[in-house]
């Protein structure tokens, strides 16, 4: 649909089903067919009754008795009519669920791959609950219609059986059916009409419910130590209430066309006994013709409902396909190269002039990072420093190419890391972020994470992440649970799992994004001390002064550049904006310290 065009959601929904029908065509013919099946058996139901009523029933009222035969014969057609319709009924309801399932299901993984295909960038613009509601709502939405649709393709099959089997039984009696249909499909158009704006406001209202609930739920920690509960909730209460309103605006239009759409056939009925009652009466029919023909409209009562049911679905499966296709067709990917990293036990770092900023685009809005150059050679650990919003994480990010860079490279060994194949990074390069994700996991799971290692191993990256000593004390060891987030842990123990996560993948540069700041200085020191063994290279965002002391070199940063670089030494003799900051980090932490042992010693007293 282009810009500026008027919507026409049937003809929308039409090409959403048509994506459906090219994504699943065995599956549709097999639902399709059943539903066929169905529809020739419920109109031949209703030339069953009719015969039977002029070659058994109404013969048995005249002559007072019935042969076995016949009643045989008459039993068996029911029977053998019924059978067929329950087939077509079991195999159309089973490949249609089947289609609808897979489709949602290919979908959801389509929607997910491209969640993980998109860079960082783009989910910086994209609420969490918007994402999720895309991946589930959306998609259960988009091919909510493909329940009914084979019934309703059926539907038209049976409609059309049933005008040639009126006509051929009676002219005027065909005239009523050929009102009667017609009236019933505008019906539905109408119907749609009204529904359409109504539904779609439903849509985009749970997205918007899921956004909100998402916040609050990942906002629990704020929340409750601001005493924001009641807020929330009557955030959340608008929302829902919104919905609310909405769900009951489509119930409401629901609730005016379905006892229409119920009462179109039932009056056709009512039309058809008394034309054809007159017509009985002139003898231009028999009975029969008009139990067939009365029996079949109340037949098509139901079924012709199917139509008003896919249309009903129509609007929000137009909404919800928008919804997903802006996931699918969202670009922003980093593209990937060909060139392998080397080998080798430590990675050589090489950033040349990288600028950087956040904004709705390409990165290049607000600068963050500007200019920014430096090195860190093999073997070497480099410590970025510099004041809350200097851009170190940003910096961190582009190093292990979560982004990319809006002007300037990054290398590892001598390659852009734009021009390395996909995979290669990730497997020379590992980040570990200031707040450490666990999953509701083991230990094993959590440090692991796919990999297919010995226990030794984990057990090897637990100690020079200095966690093997509060692992072998937890209940069950490295089988034990750590809970949503590793909520069974204090934030230093979660720190070092992470540590340890990216440590037993044995990187060859491993960047540390403030990765020690919930541990104590002392285990501090001594993970810092192993590294140098355990990861290469190593690139450090540092507060402590003597997290600083141990790195080869200094990158201090001040706002986006590179303000100096050098050892610590040089640093805090020529530098006065990084003395300052290194003490003050330093008086800070001290303070810390101090109130977390008077903490601890008023607890002892009491």
């Amino acid at each position: 649909m282009t810009q500026g065009s008027k919507p026409n959601i049937l003809r929308d929904g039409m090409r959403v089903l048509g994506v459906a029908i090219r994504a699943e065509p065995r599956v549709f013919t097999l639902s399709v067919t059943a539903s066929a099946l169905y529809a020739a058996m419920t109109v031949a139901t209703a030339w069953v009754l009719g015969w039977a009523t002029d070659q058994i029933v109404l013969p048995a009222f005249r002559e007072g008795h019935s042969s076995a035969g016949a009643l045989t014969g008459g039993a068996l057609a029911i029977i053998g009519v019924a059978a067929l319709k329950a087939l077509g009924v079991g195999g159309r309801r089973f490949f249609a669920g089947l289609m609808q399932y897979r489709l949602q299901a290919t979908y959801r993984q389509a929607v997910t791959r491209q969640y993980l295909r998109l860079p960082l960038a783009w989910h910086h613009r994209h609420p969490t609950g918007q994402l999720l509601s895309n991946a589930n709502a959306d998609v259960e939405a988009v091919w909510a219609p493909i329940a009914p649709l084979p019934m309703a393709v059926g539907v038209v099959f049976m409609l059309v059986i049933a005008a040639l089997s009126i006509l051929v039984t009676d002219v005027p009696l065909a005239v009523v059916g050929f009102l009667l249909f017609p009236a019933i499909a505008g019906l539905n158009v109408i119907y749609q009409r009204r529904l359409s704006p109504i539904a779609a406001r439903a849509q985009q209202l749970r997205a918007e419910v899921s956004e909100v609930a998402h916040e609050s739920f990942e906002g629990g920690l704020v929340v409750k130590t601001l005493g924001r509960e009641q807020s929330e909730t009557d955030r959340f209460a608008a929302r829902a209430g919104d919905l609310r309103d909405a769900n009951v605006a489509v119930g409401r239009v629901r609730g005016l066309f379905d006892p229409l759409l119920e009462a179109l056939p039932n009056l056709g009925v009512l039309a058809v006994l008394l034309i054809g009652s007159v017509r009985l009466q002139q003898g231009a029919i028999q009975a029969g013709d008009l139990v067939h023909v009365s029996y079949l409209f109340t037949l098509l009562a139901w079924p012709i409902r199917a139509l008003g049911w896919v249309l009903a679905e129509v609007p929000r499966s137009v909404v919800g396909w928008e919804r997903v296709r802006g996931v699918l067709d969202a670009t922003g990917s980093l593209p990937y190269g060909k060139s392998a990293l080397d080998g080798g036990t430590a990675a050589e770092l090489e950033v040349r002039q990288v600028r950087f900023g956040y904004d709705t685009s390409n990165g290049d809005g607000v600068h963050v990072l500007r200019d920014v150059t430096f090195t860190a050679a093999p073997g070497r650990t480099l410590a970025v420093v510099g004041a809350t919003g200097s851009g170190k994480s940003t910096l961190t990010s582009l190093l292990v190419r979560l982004v990319d860079p809006a002007a300037g490279t990054v290398l590892l060994d001598g390659l852009d890391v734009r021009d390395v194949h996909q995979g290669g990074v990730a497997a020379t390069a590992a980040l570990v972020p200031q707040q450490a994700f666990l999953f509701d996991d083991t230990v094993r799971g959590n440090v692991a994470l796919g990999l297919e290692v010995t226990d030794e191993a984990v057990w090897q990256a637990l100690r020079v992440a200095q966690a093997d000593g509060f692992v072998a004390a937890l209940p069950d060891g490295l089988d034990t649970q750590v809970g949503e987030r590793g909520a069974t842990l204090s934030g230093g123990q979660r720190q070092r799992l992470a540590l340890a996560r990216a440590l037993i993948r044995r990187p060859r540069l491993l960047v540390l994004d403030d990765a020690t700041s919930s541990v104590d200085p002392q285990v501090e020191t001594r993970i810092l001390g192993g590294l140098r063994e355990a990861a290469g290279t190593v690139v450090v965002v540092a507060y402590r002064k003597a997290t600083i002391a141990l790195a080869d070199e200094i990158v201090y940063l001040q706002k986006g550049t590179v303000a100096d670089r050098g050892t610590h030494a040089e640093l805090l003799e020529r530098s006065p904006g990084y003395r300052d900051l290194v003490n003050a980090y330093e008086r800070a932490d001290e303070e810390r310290r101090a109130a977390e042992q008077a903490a601890e010693d008023e607890g002892a007293l009491t």
